[in-house]
């Protein structure tokens, strides 16, 4: 599966990506590191990659999350990942939304297309009725992004998520699926 925008496309994580992916870690570690968990060195290697792809395999098939690469139409080129982690059924029909683009790549809104067609993902293919994310709320690109993609701010989570050493709190913002057409490609 692959979904297209005007300049972006997602599309489920391959073990091939893992160089890729790889390469945008290490080169984006200091840019990202005040927004993400304290990773370890292993982080940073190729065997810790190929390993985290298979498992956002695995966990595709068991339907609890679905990891996407983010490419530039033109040139094929990897610049960032979308995830739809924690996918719970039942009455909830929920997943949280993460994302992450390469430093040289912020502020053309990539970030926000990808963000619309996990959206899309969601509600279509995956029938999903609400996607949520959670943002710092010193993280202003992040929350623009999510506004840009058509998320509503639902409330303050007073030490949500430990990032970077420190419990800190997220804004939580949210899309249900009677709210996509307005944002949605």
């Amino acid at each position: 599966m692959k979904l297209h925008a005007t300049e972006v496309h997602i599309r489920p994580l391959a073990l091939s990506d893992a160089e890729a992916m790889l390469r945008l870690r290490v080169e984006n570690r200091e840019y990202h590191r005040p927004f993400e968990p304290i990773r370890p060195d292993d982080h940073f290697t190729l065997a810790f990659q190929e390993e985290q792809i298979r498992t956002s395999l695995v966990s595709a098939q068991n339907d609890t999350s679905y990891s996407f690469g983010i490419f530039i139409n033109e040139s094929e080129q990897m610049i960032g990942r979308v995830n739809l982690s924690s996918v719970f059924r039942g009455p909830w029909q929920n997943a949280n939304i993460g994302y992450y683009l390469d430093k040289g790549h912020t502020g053309k809104g990539y970030t926000t297309e990808a963000v619309q067609l996990a959206v899309q993902c969601a509600f279509t293919h995956l029938k999903l009725h609400r996607v949520q994310g959670a943002v710092m709320p010193r993280n202003l690109p992040s929350i623009r992004v999510l506004e840009k993609a058509g998320f509503r701010y639902e409330g303050l989570a007073r030490n949500y998520l430990h990032i970077h050493g420190v419990w800190e709190d997220h804004n939580i913002y949210a899309i249900t699926c009677e709210e996509r057409h307005h944002y949605l490609p």
